[in-house]
Parts: C-alpha cells; sequence; structure tokens
C-alpha cells in the first residue's frame, strides 16, 4: 500500500468499526463541516444551484457514452429511471402551468434523455438489462409520495391539483434512486460508469442542498416562510436533506474505491 494512502486506510477502517449512530453523528458532522467550508467559499449561492445542474450534466453525458460506446445497460436500474421520467413529466406540466422559467428548459432536456435511457434500456440493449437484481416494487415509494403530497403541499393560490402534483414530484424526486441504489446492493460489484453515473447524482444533490440549506441561515428563517406556512417549508428542506443522506453512504465507498485505485466499486453489505 503506497504511503499516502495508508492514513486514508486506517480512517475508513476505523469508520467501518463504528456503531450505526456514531456514523451517522460522524456524516452529519462532516456535513456540517462541508457546508461551513462552501459558505466560506461560494459568496452568491445560486452557484452552487448552477453547479449541481452542470454535474447532473455530467453525469448523464457518462451514462450516455455507457449507453451508446460501451453499449450495455449492465448495472442500471430502469425503475429509477422510469421514476425520474415521472417526476420530471410532473414537474413539467407544473412549471407550465405555475411558474415557467429556466429550470422548465433544462427539466425537458433531462426528461428527453431519460425517456430516451428508458426506450435503451427497454429495446435496444435489453439483453444486458439485469432485470432479476432490479426487484424494487416501485409502490413502496408511489404510494407513500401521494399520500404525504394530499396532505402536505404548498399553500399557494395555484388550483388545488397543481399544488398536490407540485409536492409529488417533490418527494418522489428525493426516493426515485431507491432502486438504483438496491440493484447495486444486489450485485455488490459495480462498473465504473455506472458508480460515475450515481457519484455525479450524489454530488448534485449535495451542491443542491446546501444551496437551499444556506439560503436558509443566511435569510435567518425568512425564505421558508416566503415558501408558505404549515409543514409545507420544512418538507422541503428535509426533501433536500433526505436525498442527500441516501447517497451519502454510497459516495463515501466510491471515493475511498478511487483513492485505493479500484476500476470496479464493491459494496459491503448493509450499504443501502
Amino acid at each position: 500500500m503506497k504511503a499516502h494512502q495508508r492514513p486514508i486506510h486506517a480512517v475508513s477502517m476505523w469508520v467501518r468499526r463504528q456503531p450505526p449512530k456514531v456514523k451517522a453523528f460522524l456524516a452529519v458532522v462532516s456535513g456540517m463541516a462541508a457546508l461551513v467550508l462552501i459558505r466560506s467559499i461560494v459568496h452568491d449561492h445560486d452557484n452552487l444551484f448552477i453547479a449541481a445542474e452542470a454535474v447532473h450534466s455530467i453525469g448523464i453525458s457518462v451514462l450516455i457514452y455507457k449507453l451508446t460506446r460501451v453499449k450495455t445497460c449492465a448495472g442500471l436500474s430502469l425503475k429509477s429511471q422510469e421514476l425520474t421520467a415521472i417526476f420530471l413529466a410532473v414537474r413539467l406540466y407544473c412549471s407550465f402551468v405555475m411558474e415557467y422559467d429556466i429550470h422548465t428548459v433544462l427539466d425537458l432536456a433531462t426528461l428527453a434523455t431519460t425517456l430516451w435511457v428508458i426506450f435503451m434500456i427497454r429495446f435496444k440493449l435489453k439483453s444486458s438489462y439485469m432485470e432479476e437484481n432490479d426487484n424494487f416494487a416501485l409502490y413502496y415509494v408511489l404510494v407513500p409520495c401521494a399520500v404525504l403530497a394530499l396532505f402536505i403541499h404548498p399553500s399557494t393560490s395555484h388550483n388545488l391539483v397543481n399544488r398536490i402534483f407540485w409536492a409529488f414530484c417533490l418527494y418522489l424526486e428525493a426516493v426515485s434512486v431507491l432502486p438504483q441504489l438496491r440493484m447495486m446492493q444486489n450485485t455488490k460489484i459495480v462498473e465504473p460508469f455506472t458508480a460515475h453515473y450515481v457519484f455525479a447524482l450524489g454530488v448534485a444533490r449535495f451542491l443542491s442542498c446546501a444551496h437551499w440549506v444556506l439560503q436558509v441561515l443566511d435569510s435567518r428563517g425568512h425564505l421558508l416562510v416566503a415558501l408558505g406556512y404549515g409543514l409545507w417549508p420544512s418538507m422541503v428542506l428535509i426533501s433536500e436533506i433526505v436525498q442527500t443522506f441516501i447517497l451519502a453512504d454510497f459516495c463515501y465507498y466510491y471515493v475511498k474505491s478511487v483513492v485505493g485505485g479500484q476500476l470496479v466499486l464493491r459494496l459491503p453489505s448493509g450499504v443501502v
């Protein structure tokens, strides 16, 4: 083992031996430290949202390369892509009827790419699709998100149905990656392009979460009031945090694998 890798290996082994509560505490502390660092470096927090979109685009580019050049969809979850298409389609509808802006155009481009990925997995590259490992039941996330949206949604002047749809796509986005994580846990070994794509999602969602958290801190909580009343403002922030923590464990093992010079990521039991 190289000299510069020994401290990293020692730290990773120490973290792995800790009980779940200690690991959760370390994750929270690490996240807070990262937020403090970002706050001191990035003065315009809107740039964090732009950076999140850019990283997400890089992840999609890796996915396109995998499907067009490598010509395999092994390791990719069709169900995660379908959930992504659902929340993007709902969010596009809400954007058109509630508030049209530049993010609507970005969502349209992302939806078109996601539908293309679904087409490739279902038809062009179906022989390499690992369907037996993509066994996450979609109703586990669709039903809870729909029920939650019925009771907790924006308190704006828009049509009630549109407000429920908006809440639904927010909640669904937070958990849409779960089938992909389950599939990787089933296979235990994640090939590089899939790992790069999921890591890009994790970084993008952390940057998006940092954007919201820092905006709330800088406005001293006034931003939450501006989002409406009731539980909805808090759920917006909680959804962003949930998205980040869902992928945090995977990102840890990804970074550890890259530092260790491993081309293939091996996930231990219990990561997802």
